[in-house]
């Protein structure tokens, strides 16, 4: 109840922008990333996060994904430190996901992660 929830809608990001939004920015990671940043996952720490349009993350994206459900951690772009989370994950999809696994554009291993709840 008083946790966070957090949406997000993966197809309304660029592709080269869906990785300092989902995990933050370190100062100095690019030109113009003057401040660090958290991401979508930082703030939802502790609560929620719904990832709408899930089949729209880059190949990277995907491998942080599982990463944060099989380990609970992540790195911001730009920055070396591990940093822990607590998070549930929630994901859709309005596309195939398992035609998207057999033709390689998502990963299998993160598509049976995801997939234990399917509605």
């Amino acid at each position: 109840k008083d946790q966070p929830f957090i949406a997000v809608n993966c197809a309304a990001i660029p592709l080269e922008l869906i990785e300092s939004e989902l995990f933050g920015v370190e100062k100095g990671a690019y030109t113009g990333a003057h401040q660090s940043r958290l991401g979508k996952f930082e703030r939802a720490n502790g609560g929620t996060i719904f990832l709408d349009e899930v089949i729209e993350l880059s190949p990277r994206a995907q491998a942080a994904l599982l990463r944060i459900l099989q380990e609970g951690e992540f790195e911001r772009v730009g920055d070396s430190q591990t940093r822990i989370l607590d998070v549930r994950v929630i994901t859709a999809t309005n596309e195939d996901l398992e035609q998207a696994v057999k033709t390689g554009r998502f990963r299998a291993d993160l598509y049976y992660r995801l997939n234990i709840f399917p509605v």
